[in-house]
């Protein structure tokens, strides 16, 4: 049985002092110039406190015009240093592995956000973007490499490239968003060669010593299940990423296709030939319990949301006790602002049904 406090070590070197990754998470609370702000910094550094193994950022846009939503921490130019050496020095001087991960919204920023328009792959009616042209392809590429090098400059252990969600990476993995016809459109090859160049950049910019993860998600926003796990396997097989991190919404569900209903969206990513990678999921593991469901499924570490937000120690209370079930919700306003979640974030919350009190 894998123990949840048994440490991992990367293929790049770096140590994960245990099984818990902080997920991701949209909380709006930073600056509308991309400025860390207090509460950013109160959040994420109180998770590594409460013993996550890697703390991860929100989505950080690596453009100004991929912002995704209010609020959001940027990494998109030098102005922001400041704020991110004071945050990875800080998670760090925790014992955590800090890693920034690196977005880019398309098609789902908010037009109000920006000025213009937003962009995609191919021109877009549903959300009035435009096709990116060539050399805006070419760009793109090259700020999410400088933003790996922006974080690594920074002190951050590592960055996690965002292929989820629906997001500008996603949009050109879809068959169903992206109609481009030149090297970044058709086939799958060209659909994700975006991609490869953006890991292939980082790896060879920052060095063999950094740590460099990608997300994906396997359904919604035109993802095909096959599609994605071949993605996944070439990642594997190129040999320059150190942990996929596969969000699931809910890692026990079935697959929505029926076609692929014979094995659950675990297993079908079980199948994978991870080989040295490392590899985590997201969705639902809420208690100590699931947590020790998904690591027996060969699952090398878990990523928290939810649970991280009741309580910024989860994983010392799951090593402490190996029934720990959190706080049901809804949750008082009072726990959370104890937790370290500011009241913007709280707003956010107040988005999920039966969270927030």
């Amino acid at each position: 049985m894998t123990k949840p406090n048994s440490p991992i070590t990367f293929p790049c070197g770096a140590i994960m002092k245990n099984k818990f990754m902080l997920a991701p998470l949209t909380n709006q609370q930073s600056h509308e110039n991309g400025q860390l702000s207090d509460d950013e910094f109160n959040w994420l550094t109180m998770r590594a406190k409460g013993d996550f193994g890697l703390v991860m950022t929100c989505a950080s846009h690596v453009q100004e015009v991929g912002k995704g939503f209010p609020g959001q921490l940027g990494i998109f130019n030098d102005s922001l240093n400041d704020g991110h050496k004071r945050l990875s020095s800080t998670i760090k001087e925790q014992g955590s592995l800090a890693v920034v991960q690196l977005h880019h919204a398309g098609m789902r920023t908010p037009s109000e956000l920006i000025e213009g328009s937003p962009v995609c792959p191919s021109n877009n009616e549903k959300t009035k973007a435009r096709a990116l042209s060539l050399s805006e392809v070419i760009q793109l590429k090259e700020d999410f490499i400088s933003a790996a090098f922006r974080a690594k400059e920074c002190g951050y252990n590592g960055v996690e490239v965002h292929g989820a969600h629906g997001y500008i990476l996603t949009q050109f993995l879809s068959s169903e968003i992206n109609k481009g016809t030149d090297k970044y459109g058709g086939n799958l090859t060209n659909r994700a060669r975006l991609l490869f160049e953006i890991v292939e950049g980082i790896r060879e910019k920052c060095g063999k010593e950094f740590l460099l993860g990608v997300r994906l998600s396997p359904e919604r926003f035109g993802m095909d299940i096959d599609e994605i796990k071949t993605v996944c396997q070439n990642l594997v097989n190129l040999n320059k990423i150190d942990f996929l991190d596969i969000s699931l919404w809910d890692v026990f569900k079935m697959p929505h296709e029926e076609k692929h209903q014979n094995i659950s969206l675990l297993e079908h990513f079980k199948s994978i030939d991870f080989k040295n990678v490392k590899w985590t999921v997201a969705g639902k593991i809420s208690n100590a319990n699931d947590v020790q469901r998904v690591l027996d499924n060969n699952v090398d570490f878990v990523s928290i949301g939810t649970s991280a937000i009741l309580h910024h120690n989860f994983p010392k209370l799951v090593i402490e006790n190996p029934n720990f079930t959190p706080n049901e919700v809804p949750v008082s306003e009072e726990h959370l602002l104890k937790e370290g979640v500011s009241k913007t974030f709280i707003t956010y919350l107040k988005r999920w049904p039966g969270f927030v009190q």
